[in-house]
């Protein structure tokens, strides 16, 4: 008498080389289970599943070289891209415009979401999200996120919204044409062109759609609104004011800061909370930035993204160039970061933990440094102050 096989989820999880991957697996299916998750399925969804050592390694890989802000920017806001996006607004302009009309988020700002995260629908990405996201829930510097991303796939698959083989995207689990996390896609995607499905992979409406649904109900993107305005400031401006508290552009006048294009400013934006920032330097182009620019920034938590997003869609829109040029700079690497965060901490100015990252504390400090040293005190460290700061910390 034949004997019939045992079924996948007697033998799950068949061993993928990597103990520490399994390891994690069976408990991460054992907790899935024991929500109410049925382990056949579960064993189905995993059969085969080992982890992606690409997917670690870009996870943990710290860029030899950090791009100033205007190379970064140079990439993204290029002729011919401009007219790339220009020609994609014109294509889809009956429904764009009302898709402004119900949500409130301008054309603009989703055409350049499209063209930055996906090249416009051409580069969504080839990784396997259950993968990508099994990977970096193993590994475990992301545990938490990565678990709770997987179970949105999880969702996605098993409510028969995308097939195994369709879900697709980065290496850290973004899909689609505007890059959504399952979590993301779950609450916010939606089915702009009716056809019964929200595919945010082969429907460009969708996937624009569900990008302006997420700013305007979870980013609260403010209707009318401005993002951000490029400004001039007067002589002997107090530079350490950036990134610091937020007045209207009312009171930013009265310090002396002005529209960079000396054109008005909107009756809509005057009364708004505005901050300063200088995203490379006293002496390249400064921006108030309104609530609609941490909006852009719940899409993607980076000043360098929204400024991205936000430029871009002001050429899109017809707007000109801007007024002042970004200046040449060399790029940082990640050792003169590290060097820089440690010399600040050895003069005693206070940049958090030594990580390479220059973020809001790292500026901070930097700011009381380069003032107590009578330098602009901007918060931005460039190559050659960071040889200075080096230098004085021996």
């Amino acid at each position: 008498m034949a004997v019939a096989p045992n079924p996948a989820w007697l033998q799950f999880p068949a061993s993928s080389g990597d103990p520490a991957f399994d390891g994690w697996l069976r408990d991460f299916t054992d907790r899935a289970v024991a929500a109410g998750w049925s382990r056949s399925a579960l064993a189905e969804i995993f059969a085969g599943l080992s982890p992606d050592a690409s997917v670690v390694a870009a996870d943990h890989r710290q860029p030899e070289l950090s791009k100033p802000m205007g190379d970064y920017l140079s990439g993204i806001v290029s002729e011919s891209r401009i007219g790339a996006g220009r020609n994609r607004r014109k294509d889809m302009g009956g429904w764009l415009g009302r898709m402004t009309e119900r949500t409130g988020v301008p054309a603009e700002i989703v055409v350049a979401i499209w063209g930055v995260e996906s090249n416009f629908g051409q580069n969504q990405g080839s990784s396997d999200v259950i993968r990508s996201l099994a990977t970096l829930a193993a590994d475990g510097r992301r545990r938490q996120w990565a678990e709770e991303q997987l179970l949105s796939a999880l969702k996605i698959l098993t409510s028969g919204e995308a097939r195994r083989d369709q879900l697709t995207g980065s290496w850290a689990g973004a899909m689609g044409q505007t890059q959504f996390t399952p979590q993301d896609y779950l609450a916010w995607a939606v089915d702009e062109d009716d056809d019964g499905r929200r595919d945010i992979w082969r429907s460009a409406y969708d996937a624009l759609g569900s990008a302006a649904n997420f700013l305007a109900r979870k980013a609260a993107w403010r209707r009318g609104k401005s993002w951000a305005r490029e400004v001039a400031l007067p002589p002997g401006f107090d530079y350490s004011l950036a990134e610091g508290a937020r007045q209207t552009p009312t009171e930013w006048g009265v310090l002396g800061v002005r529209t960079a294009d000396r054109l008005a400013w909107s009756a809509a934006d005057l009364m708004e909370p505005t901050q300063l920032i200088l995203p490379q330097g006293w002496s390249a182009p400064a921006f108030l930035v309104f609530p609609n620019h941490m909006a852009i920034r719940t899409y993607n938590n980076s000043t360098a993204y929204a400024l991205a997003v936000g430029l871009y869609a002001d050429r899109i829109g017809g707007a000109p160039a801007l007024v002042q040029s970004w200046p040449q700079d060399q790029p940082i690497s990640y050792a003169d970061r590290m060097a820089a965060q440690s010399a600040l901490a050895k003069l005693g100015f206070d940049p958090g933990e030594p990580d390479g990252i220059i973020g809001l504390k790292t500026r901070a400090a930097a700011r009381a440094w380069q003032k107590a040293r009578g330098f602009p005190a901007d918060g931005y460290l460039s190559y050659g102050l960071i040889q200075e700061l080096k230098a004085q910390a021996g």
